[in-house]
């Protein structure tokens, strides 16, 4: 009997897909209209992406152009970048905003690169959860006679490699955005 590694498999790939997004929104010295995706914005009486509100395009490489598609939530937006501790500013002209990205310090870097490896171990953690979730029922079909100890074994191997590729591919996500944050 094959083993079926299927939800494991989709839990990598989800764990994978939620690195990458948790990735492309920190901050590198590039402004990136993803950046900005996460922000809620305080409009119409509820709170609301700034996507929905305005279309925002790259000025140049450090500043962002955000055009609201109704001129009188400019203000609201505004206020949603101020208040995001994004350290970013914001300025208010007849188009819209223009939002500027500062130069990164030294500092920032380091801070950076530290929520890179934060989000790269809870990667990690997750893995880890799945591969002892797929363990514990791999013992249990043992258990129950379903499968031998030597297809056990056999199927913690093939475990095992799928949970290794995935870490690989965590630590080059995470190298790859330490480098772009240092650059």
């Amino acid at each position: 009997m094959a083993y079926d590694f299927n939800p494991l498999k989709n839990k990598v790939k989800e764990t994978e897909g939620w690195l990458s997004k948790e990735f492309s929104g920190i901050r590198t010295g590039r402004a990136t209209p993803v950046l900005l995706d996460s922000l809620q914005v305080e409009a119409y009486g509820s709170r609301t992406n700034i996507t929905s509100l305005a279309s925002v395009t790259i000025e140049d490489p450090r500043t962002l152009r955000i055009t609201p598609w109704d001129m009188s939530v400019a203000k609201d937006i505004e206020k949603a970048i101020v208040t995001s501790n994004l350290g970013v500013s914001a300025a208010s002209d007849d188009k819209g905003l223009r939002v500027s990205f500062p130069e990164l310090t030294t500092e920032r870097r380091t801070t950076l690169n530290k929520v890179v490896n934060e989000k790269a171990e809870e990667a990690r953690i997750r893995l880890r959860q799945e591969r002892d979730k797929t363990w514990k029922d791999l013992q249990q079909k043992e258990k129950d006679g379903t499968i031998s100890e030597d297809e056990r074994t056999r199927l913690k191997g093939e475990m095992e490699k799928i949970i290794q590729e995935a870490s690989k591919k965590i630590d080059e996500q995470a190298s790859k955005k330490e480098k772009e944050i240092m650059s």
